[in-house]
């Protein structure tokens, strides 16, 4: 399997620090808010990469924290005259929602920045140990040039570095460059003790602490969004390293951004749309869908017509395995024929070949459809049951692993009775020749979302996903 590193700009053999291991981290999100889309993709994109780690054999441990003390979350708390752990209380299970609708499996661990204060502090003491931090009165800072190779992930210049950087305003800094490892108590903060004073920690030094703590000094893939390449990646690199004298992240991988009307989605231009606001309109699984049907390292547009082509796709998906769960029960039983098998080989070889090359879900997807032209022709051509049954076996297992599994609907139990007691009275009036009656049934249905479609062996009916 390759993956595109980050650092090097090419596709590299995945190699484990650890034979048929891999010890993977991705940032997780700030907890004072629902997540928009733009977030989404990193959360989906990853929980999909860790899917198919396991899918080819490896024993994966995977680690999502949660920011749990930030600005942002000061402010809101401040906003709503409560407390900031009231606030990530809240919204670290507003995520678990969305994550779940969304298909994504929970992390091995979820760390909270507020319980590994100590780890936190652990590294800190460290650097200012060896020369790599020094406090002021305004809390710590990392001294960054300190770090030869600092730059090697954002492959930025040190003016480009300088412009891009987050500049806290402090006249105790000794170079703009450095950046806050731990941020002196202010009033109305929350804050907790340290060797260096009463404060808090900044945002970079969480991801390294928490890292360590539940993966060790070096880990196989660090995952993050692009924009999270410079300043926060670089600073991880230079606060781990300095700390621990060792190499900390193999491969880099991060993911493209997606955009509405050409520009980045995010907070802070105000062109976003929360999960919760989009899965209203469309469903959870419609945005997975469309999250994975684009290579993770490009961008893609957010539109209402993006967002509809994937409910329509999914239902493609999932009307072929309807199709042939009702064809499998009349099939004709014949043994599995070996031109079918050879290509449901073939099929599951090219999905693992496009997705070994460099995570490729827009092709794996590609292939899925592959497979779903060929069984609405094996049904077609009336094979056997063996055959269909084996086609089956495969699309489970390729749709199940891409997340492409039909939502289950509160109603669902009670719509299919409905539905199946509807085509019991529609057959009925159909063999009394009461045609008028057998369409108006049609029509009832159809406009519930259910479609009829009559087949040699009966009435099958499909519905909109969602």
């Amino acid at each position: 399997m390759k993956i595109y590193n980050t650092e090097t700009r090419i596709k590299e053999e995945l190699i484990p620090l650890e034979p048929g291991k891999i010890k993977m981290y991705a940032c997780g999100p700030t907890v004072y808010n629902y997540f928009h889309v733009g977030n989404a993709r990193c959360f989906v994109v990853f929980d999909m990469l860790r899917r198919y780690l396991r899918y080819r054999g490896y024993d994966v441990t995977f680690v999502q924290n949660f920011t749990d003390i930030d600005d942002k979350m000061i402010k809101k708390a401040n906003e709503e005259g409560t407390t900031v752990k009231e606030i990530s209380e809240r919204y670290i299970k507003e995520y678990f929602r969305d994550a779940k609708g969304l298909g994504i499996e929970p992390a091995d661990f979820h760390p909270r920045a507020t319980d590994n204060i100590d780890a936190i502090i652990d590294i800190i003491s460290t650097l200012i140990e060896k020369g790599h931090a020094y406090a002021t009165p305004d809390g710590v800072y990392f001294r960054t040039r300190s770090f030869k190779d600092y730059g090697k992930l954002s492959h930025m210049k040190s003016d480009e570095l300088e412009a891009g950087a987050r500049i806290d305003i402090d006249d105790g800094k000794e170079d703009p460059l450095d950046f806050a490892l731990w941020k002196a108590k202010k009033p109305g903060e929350p804050f907790w003790q340290s060797p260096f004073g009463e404060g808090r920690p900044g945002w970079h030094i969480e991801c390294s602490a928490m890292s360590r703590r539940y993966l060790g000094d070096s880990i196989d893939i660090h995952c993050g969004g692009q924009d999270l390449t410079f300043p926060h990646h670089e600073n991880e690199i230079a606060q781990s390293e300095c700390c621990t004298g060792k190499q900390f992240v193999r491969y880099w991988m991060h993911n493209g951004y997606i955009n509405v009307d050409n520009k980045k989605m995010s907070k802070s231009l105000g062109n976003f749309f929360t999960v919760r606001d989009a899965s209203e309109k469309f469903g959870y699984l419609p945005i997975r869908f469309f999250l994975l049907s684009a290579h993770y390292r490009t961008p893609v547009n957010f539109t209402d017509e993006t967002l509809s082509a994937a409910k329509s796709s999914l239902e493609r998906i999932f009307n072929a395995a309807d199709s042939l769960d009702f064809y499998i029960t009349n099939a004709p039983a014949g043994g599995i024929s070996p031109e079918i098998s050879e290509k449901l080989t073939a099929h599951k070889n090219k999905f693992i070949t496009v997705m070994d090359d460099d995570f490729n879900t827009a092709d794996g997807t590609a292939v899925i459809f592959e497979l779903v032209s060929d069984i609405f022709q094996w049904i077609k051509d009336g094979v056997s049951k063996e055959s269909a049954e084996a086609a089956r076996t495969l699309m489970d297992e390729l749709c199940s692993l891409m997340g492409y599994v039909k939502e289950k609907r509160n109603d669902d139990s009670e719509l299919e009775a409905y539905i199946k007691e509807r085509i019991e009275l529609r057959a009925a009036a159909k063999k009394a020749k009461n045609y008028a009656e057998a369409d108006r049934i049609r029509a009832e249905l159809l406009e519930k979302g259910v479609t009829l479609t009559d087949t040699p062996q009966g009435t099958k009916y499909t519905y909109t996903i969602g």
